[in-house]
């Protein structure tokens, strides 16, 4: 039984994987309006942030697909230094125990992350994003438009890191 279950998440997870257009939507205002619930910076808002091209990173630190995609978000992050452009980090818990803001902030130096990071322990934001799976990237214009969204891990070179970074060029050049 438990390998029907997991061969049918990995068919929903292809499927995901492969849908990268999404209905253009304003990005919904960050949910956490605490100072705690932000690592690595102060709270943000998503008017505060128009003008960037944004890369929200939908992830939780038990997840083996997440962490093996911060090797290519942080060389991506590093190449564009200097651009209008800014990784937001969510981490939205699959399980109670990922709740420890102690625990997601030794995750958050572990793995090197230097972007904001917001703690979305009542998955509010993963709601109102209308999420499904870890990690999802969403790719949102200057103005605040969600333009792409992209579900799964992320390797350097590979065809989808190829398509989001082609797209993030193209943002950024309107």
């Amino acid at each position: 039984m438990r390998s029907w279950r997991y061969l049918g998440y990995c068919l929903v997870f292809q499927i995901a994987a492969h849908a990268q257009a999404v209905d253009q939507r304003p990005l919904p205002e960050f949910t956490s309006s605490r100072a705690d619930d932000w690592i690595n910076g102060p709270e943000l808002s998503v008017s505060g942030l128009r003008g960037r091209v944004l890369l929200v990173d939908v992830w939780t630190y038990e997840c083996w697909n997440c962490y093996r995609s911060f090797r290519w978000l942080n060389a991506l992050e590093e190449r564009l230094a200097g651009q209008p452009f800014q990784v937001i980090g969510i981490h939205s818990p699959e399980f109670e125990r990922e709740q420890d803001r102690a625990r997601v902030a030794a995750k958050v130096e572990e793995f090197g992350l230097r972007h904001p990071v917001m703690i979305d322990n009542d998955l509010a934001y993963w709601r109102a994003l209308r999420n499904r799976y870890w990690p999802t990237f969403y790719l949102v214009d200057k103005r605040g438009t969600i333009r792409y969204r992209f579900a799964g891990e992320m390797r350097a070179g590979d065809r989808r890191t190829v398509a989001i970074e082609q797209r993030i060029q193209t943002l950024l050049a309107e």
